[in-house]
Formats: structure tokens, sequence, C-alpha cells
């Protein structure tokens, strides 16, 4: 059995020598990623990115990365781009070609058919001088002096850095758009980032079911009205306006004190002034106003017209933290 402190000084190892390898990339950043970031920005066109094998892998991350942050792209594999997948380049198109032998047999055959096109061609490979490193309009580099691997052969370091080229790229991109957390969100409409900055209270309400008492209503209509719509609370309404709310807490308070709870009714036992907020705003801000005054439930008001209760746990369900 190989001993613990063997395989975590492996892994850490593996860890530093990746750390290392992108560390350098800071000295290869030159005019030609410059001039790339402008071409790509400036182009009427979408961002191609291909590569073959374990290339292949990364220009998929690097594509999924500047979709979800404002660059158009999408991803061609180099086999499958020269039978017959070339078509999905047109006139305009950036491509960025992913290589870190960049003479790979695949690439060979396809650079000659991008440069008839008239594409701008951007090579990401460690062999500047290579068929890919001479062919591009522009080079960016990502030489590594070794792999992680212990045989020197598995790509390790060198698909590490391709990686963080491209994420150097998104970013600059990023910036240079001026693309804003509202922006990402747009793209990420189901992720958590994307419901805080995009869901509103009115998406969240069910309007059919929203939990309503009269102010003579008896404790039983009240208790059963509660129970019924599962939100722990009950809008207390007099002609169509909120005047009150009563939560399951305020029940049991009232059965604390009280001895008989004939001749109660809603009114009597109603907190007035409920907090609210309308179905126009965010589900956000509905959290830091539970959050700010302790509360779970919050009554939703457009206009004076009771709408419906927004629950705290609901929220939480989005996954809004």
């Amino acid at each position: 059995m190989i001993p613990k402190e063997t395989i975590l000084a492996s892994a850490k190892k593996t860890i530093l020598s990746e750390s290392e390898a992108i560390t350098k990339l800071v000295d290869f950043v030159n005019d030609d990623f410059v001039k790339t970031v402008e071409i790509i920005y400036n182009s009427s066109g979408r961002l191609v990115v291909t590569g073959i094998g374990k290339s292949a892998i990364i220009a998929q991350k690097i594509v999924a990365t500047l979709n979800s942050t404002g660059t158009p792209s999408l991803f061609l594999h180099a086999s499958e781009a020269i039978h017959g997948d070339l078509g999905m380049v047109q006139p305009g198109d950036v491509v960025i070609c992913i290589s870190k032998s960049g003479n790979s047999p695949e690439i060979k055959v396809l650079v000659p058919l991008l440069k008839r096109f008239g594409n701008k061609l951007v090579a990401i490979t460690g062999n500047t001088t290579s068929f890919l490193g001479k062919e591009a309009d522009y080079v960016l580099n990502t030489y590594v002096e070794s792999e992680a691997c212990p045989n020197n052969l598995a790509p390790t370091n060198s698909t590490t850095a391709q990686l963080v080229m491209g994420d150097a790229l998104a970013v600059c991109l990023m910036e240079m758009r001026n693309f804003t957390a509202e922006d990402f969100a747009k793209y990420h409409p189901g992720g958590a980032l994307g419901k805080k900055l995009l869901l509103r209270v009115g998406d969240m309400l069910d309007t059919t079911h929203k939990p309503i008492v009269a102010p003579d209503s008896n404790i039983k209509t009240v208790i059963v009205e509660i129970s019924e719509k599962r939100l722990g609370v009950t809008a207390v309404v007099d002609q169509e306006k909120v005047i009150g709310i009563i939560t399951d807490g305020d029940i049991r308070r009232m059965l604390n004190k009280t001895e008989t709870i004939s001749g109660l009714v809603a009114k009597d036992i109603m907190t007035v002034n409920p907090k609210t907020i309308k179905s126009t705003d965010m589900v956000s801000d509905a959290l830091n106003i539970l959050e700010d005054f302790s509360i779970t439930q919050l009554v939703v008001v457009d206009n004076g017209e009771y709408k419906g209760v927004i629950h705290l746990h609901d929220i939480l369900k989005e996954g809004i933290v």
C-alpha cells in the first residue's frame, strides 16, 4: 500500500509544478496578445476555437467561458473541421487554434484552409516555431519546460497553461465590454447569481392561494387559513386593504395568554403595519428585509392591492443567499 505521505507529496509536487508553469506565462504576454484581444473585440463575426486531443477539451472550456462573459464563440473540432464542419467558419470570424506542438497532422491540414478563407488566425501553442506558430497571424505562447507527469508525457502543465491563456483573453474582453454582474446574470438565469439579480418577488408568488381573512373572522377561521395556505401567516384585509397580519407565532402566544378564544376575532390578535414589499421588487431585496427584521414572511402589496405573501424558505430554496 502506498504511504499517505507519498500521495500527499505527489499531489503537492503536481500543484507546484503547474503553478510555476502558469507564473512563467506572464513573460509571454506581449503585443500579439494585445492585438488578439483587439481583433476579437472589433470583430463583426464570432470567435471560433479549435483544437485536437486534450487541446480540444481545453478549447471547449474556453468557448464556454467566453460565451458566458459576452463574447459569442463556438467550438470546432479540428478533426471534424476537415471532414465537413469547416462550414461553421464564416467570413469575419476570428479563429483560435490550440495545439501544444503546433505540428499535428490535423492542424497542418486545417490551417491552410483557414488561411485561404481569409479569417484571422490566432495560435495558442507551446512551440512558436511550429507550423501553426509560423502560419498564424498572432501567436500566444504557452510554452512549458515540462509536464507535471513523471514521464513528461501526459498533458498537464501544458493544458493548464492553455486554459489560463484563454481565461486571460476572456477577462480582458470582459473588461473592454464593461461586462457587469448583471450582464453575467443574463447568461446564467438558472444559477444562484442569475436568480439573485433577475428574480422578482412577483415571479415567486402564488396569487391563487394567498392567505387572507377579514378583521372579524373568528380564531378557528384564522387557524384554518394559516394551516391550509402553509405559509405560517395570513393577511388581515379590510375593504381590500391590508390592515395587519397574523402569524402562527401570534396564535401560539394568544393561546398561552388566553383561557378561552371564544369571542376573539382576527383584529384582536393581529400585528398592525406589517412589513410589505412590491411584486416588482427584487427577491434579493425581500431577503434583505427579512434578515434585517428577523422575520420569515413579507406581505406583497402593489398600489394598496394585496398580492400575496413571500416566505423566507421559498427564497432559500431558490439558492438566493
